[in-house]
Formats: C-alpha cells, structure tokens, sequence
C-alpha cells in the first residue's frame, strides 16, 4: 500500500520517517492514533509535548487544576502567563503552537468513577501522569476492563517510577503491583528533570505501542534513580490472587 505524505509533513517528520522501525506506514499510525494523558504536571508536560511533536493525532488532556507559581520548575508545558490558568487550557495552547496539525481536546476535570468512561472512551492508548494513588487504580482497573493498553509514570524527589499495562494473557494489573491505595504520606519535594525524564521514558513506551511493538515493560518495573544516574529493571509478575486479573477471574 503506497502512503502519501504532504511536503510539509515530510519536513517535519523527516526524523521519523528515517527509522526503520516507523517510516511511512508508522507515521500514519501516529496520525491515526488517539492518546488521552490524565495529569498536565511535572511529568505529562514532557509527555504531552512529545507525543504531540510524533504527530500523535488525537490527543486529551485530562487536568481539573489550575497553573501556580510553584508548578513552573518542572512542568514546562506552562508559563508564568499561564499563572491561574486551567492546566488542560495551558496545555493545548502550547501542544497547538508546536503542533497545530493536531486535534487536541482539552478536559478541565479531575478523573472519578463516575465520569471515567465517559471520558477515556475512544482512545487507543491512555497515559497515567496523575499524582495521587487513588487516580492511578483507577486508571489501571478501567483500562484492564477496557483492553486499553496504559503507560504510567510516577516520580518524587530524585527517583521515578515507570510502567506498562498490556490487559492480557499472562501480564500483570495495576493491582498485582499496587492491590490498595497506600497510606496517605507527607507531600515531597521535587527535582524537575527527574519528573522530565519519566515523561520522556513515558512517551517513547506509548510511541512503541501505537507502532504496535511490544514493551519490555508489560511484566516489569523500571526505576530511576537521579542521584546515582542509574536504572532498574525489576520483575512485576502476576499476582495468582488478584482480585483483577488473578485466577478466580479468568
């Protein structure tokens, strides 16, 4: 099958469309792709911008916050204009002055259960980037139901946490890592380019998947440690009793 490009998308994918593993037919799977990224913070600011500079057609931003002052050392996708601004708002004007071949919806509300359908319905692929527990479960048990493969990225301080949600046969859930929110803890502090770095490593994992190439990620845990300049990867198997995906619910 021959795929056109317009001379204006040959420039500007010209890094793309020389790797093999994306070419032509790759980048029009970006272009016919829907991502919906829940969180426009610290790390789906790196994310987002990304995913929109791939030429990833469709994307949701999903953020019920507004921009502050303490949010611009890390999440760059805002600026001090933006200050009281929602951070979904902030966020598609700078995707647009990047991107503006894209179609980028802007949701200014926070994820629950009663409106989670709703919202993520239609995307092929969701990227967790929010920054409290209970969101992240829900993501990972609405995906799983759903078949929706799910990236999701996590940091604090100098460390980040990073995986993938491939609902299938053999993989692990969200709650074979993590069955129950954990204890509220005390909020931390944040080196920026650490939370940078998990968007990145967050983008190129959602990019595999719309190319459809498997992730590494899917059965394992990978760990960043800023201050030694180190990663980890650690097993994540599947939990037999998983009240999700375990054994009793096959």
């Amino acid at each position: 099958m021959t795929i056109d490009h317009t001379e204006a998308e040959k420039r500007r994918y010209f890094r793309n469309l020389m790797l093999p593993e994306v070419g032509a037919a790759g980048q029009k799977r970006f272009q016919a792709a829907g991502a919906a990224v829940v969180g426009a913070g610290g790390i789906g600011s790196a994310a987002l911008y990304y995913l929109a500079a791939a030429g990833v057609g469709r994307v949701a931003i999903i953020d019920g916050d507004a921009v502050e002052l303490s949010n611009l050392q890390r999440q760059i996708l805002h600026g001090v204009r933006d200050l009281g601004k929602p951070k979904a708002d902030s966020a598609r004007e700078a995707l647009l002055a990047l991107n503006p071949h894209l179609g980028v919806q802007a949701l200014n509300v926070r994820v629950h259960k009663g409106n989670i359908l709703e919202i993520l319905h239609g995307y092929d692929i969701i990227l967790d980037a929010s920054d409290n527990f209970e969101t992240r479960l829900l993501l990972g048990d609405y995906c799983w139901k759903a078949r929706t493969p799910l990236v999701s990225a996590a940091a604090a301080g100098f460390h980040g946490l990073l995986l993938v949600m491939a609902p299938g046969p053999g993989n692990p859930c969200y709650r074979c890592l993590l069955p129950q929110p954990p204890a509220p803890a005390p909020e931390e502090g944040i080196l920026g380019a650490v939370a940078g770095v998990m968007g990145c490593l967050q983008a190129v994992e959602a990019l595999k998947l719309i190319l459809g190439r498997k992730s590494e990620l899917t059965r394992r845990l990978l760990a960043y440690d800023g201050l030694k300049g180190r990663f980890q990867s650690l097993a994540r198997p599947q939990r037999p009793d998983c009240p999700l995906c375990g054994e009793k619910t096959q």
